[in-house]
Order: C-alpha cells, then sequence, then structure tokens
C-alpha cells in the first residue's frame, strides 16, 4: 500500500529547503541577521503568497524535471554544471488535441517541442536534446534535431543548452514579445507576428508583471529571480524593459492596478 502522507512530508521538506534557500540569500546578501531574514520570508508569504502559484500539487499534463541553469557557462561541462528544477507541460487536451486534429501527430511534437524548451528557459533553465528525446518524449535524438531544423526553417527560435552562445538573440527574441506588449498590441497580433501561441505569450506577460511588482516593492534583482523562477538575465531585461520603454496607459493601467491589488 502506497503511503501518501510520506509523499505529502518530503513535498513539505521541499518547500521548506526552498525557505531555507531564501533565508540563507537574504543573509548573505543584505548582511542582515537570522532573525530579520526571517521576518522578510514571513512578509513575502504574506503579500505574495496568493500571487504566485505555489502549490505542492502539480496539475495534469505537468510533469518536473532537474535541468541546467541557463546561467551555467558553455564551456562547464554537463556533469559539473549547476542544476534548476523546472516544471513543464507534457500534454495541454484543451490545444494539444486541437493541433493533433488539424496537422498530425508530427506537429504535435514540434508544438510540444517549442513549448517546453521556452518553460524551462523561463524557469531559468535549458533543455539538451539528450533531455528531450531520452527523458521527455522517449524518442530517438534524430527526430529531435529534424524537429529543431523545421522550427529554425519557420523562424522560431527555441532556447536549448546547444544555443545558449546565441543568448543575445534569445533575449532580444524575449525584449520583442514585452516591447510588443507595452505597446498595447494584442496578444493575436503578437502571436501572429513572433510566431508563438497566445499562452506562451502570457505566460511571458506574466512573468513580466511579477518582476515589475516585485521591483517596484524594492526587492533586488537576484531575489526578484529566485522568486519567479526565472534566470537573473531575463529579471534584469524585464527590469530594463519597465524602466526604458514607454508604455500605454491601457497597459500602465493593468501593472498600477496589480501593485494596488498586492498592496
Amino acid at each position: 500500500m502506497i503511503n501518501n502522507s510520506s509523499f505529502e512530508r518530503w513535498s513539505r521538506l521541499e518547500a521548506k529547503s526552498l525557505d531555507n534557500q531564501f533565508i540563507n540569500a537574504i543573509i548573505n546578501g543584505l548582511n542582515c541577521s537570522s532573525f530579520e531574514a526571517k521576518a522578510v520570508l514571513d512578509t513575502v508569504h504574506k503579500v505574495y503568497g496568493d500571487f504566485f502559484d505555489c502549490s505542492l500539487d502539480l496539475a495534469p499534463g505537468k510533469a518536473k524535471f532537474i535541468v541546467i541553469s541557463a546561467e551555467e557557462y558553455p564551456s562547464v561541462k554537463i556533469s559539473e554544471a549547476s542544476m534548476v528544477s523546472v516544471t513543464l507541460t507534457i500534454n495541454d487536451d484543451k490545444e494539444d488535441l486541437a493541433i493533433k486534429e488539424a496537422e498530425g501527430v508530427v506537429a504535435l511534437r514540434r508544438h510540444r517541442l517549442n513549448r517546453i524548451c521556452h518553460e524551462a528557459f523561463m524557469q531559468g533553465g535549458l533543455l539538451t536534446v539528450e533531455d528531450i528525446a531520452n527523458r521527455i518524449f522517449c524518442c530517438g535524438e534524430r527526430t529531435i534535431v529534424r524537429d529543431l531544423k523545421y522550427l529554425r526553417e519557420k523562424n522560431m527560435f527555441v532556447p536549448l543548452r546547444s544555443t545558449i552562445k546565441d543568448m543575445g538573440r534569445t533575449l532580444s527574441h524575449r525584449s520583442l514579445i514585452i516591447k510588443e506588449w507595452v505597446k498595447g498590441i494584442e496578444y493575436t497580433d503578437i502571436a501572429r507576428k513572433i510566431n508563438h501561441s497566445i499562452k506562451a505569450i502570457s505566460n511571458y506577460v506574466h512573468k513580466f508583471k511579477q518582476v515589475v511588482a516585485l521591483m517596484e516593492n524594492g526587492y533586488d534583482v537576484h531575489t526578484i529571480a529566485f522568486l519567479t523562477k526565472i534566470s537573473k538575465q531575463l529579471a534584469e531585461e524585464y527590469i530594463d524593459i519597465k524602466a526604458h520603454s514607454v508604455i500605454v496607459p491601457s497597459r500602465k493601467d493593468e501593472l498600477e492596478d496589480l501593485l494596488k491589488k498586492k498592496c
């Protein structure tokens, strides 16, 4: 018989370890006492507890994987690289079934491939061809290579460990999405222009709003990246967009309404 209480206990321990990681980061970064760091953590839980998705239960169709950190240098061996935990959407009935019915199984695999790579990168990680073929899709690596080639020919950039040297292009790609949003461009128009799904764009915007909310409340970039589960580079980019981009009134209202709710 499976003891569900054991699984729940390990989940709680995992959450506690994240709290300890945050407390240590505050102590070392701000040179404060353990008491002060715990007070900061309590405030974060109270203010942002319902804002961030901290559920220990994975939604249907999602799975957790340990992948290479996006902040790791390309020259570092995979066996020595720092790792991060990411949650990937393996199956989404609402959008996946429609793609399979309209375009077939190959199109569905490519759609899922693009989705999980961006999800991993948004959470500060990078997948490899080996990860996708052997750990996630259980198919041949050549199949994934062919899919990646097809997506590149469609001008769809897929963030992978092997493309980390091209990080500048990746950042510009994501900047374009958020910069279009702050101009007031509709999601459907952005999706058509950037070759992304509306759901993916919505996720980018959601993370951008989280970063802005934390920035306005005085958190440093390292803490923002930790709380939003994105890479430090991405957090810095979003902060730069907020600081230097012209934001139309309607988008400003969205950001201000969010801040008022969290005050």
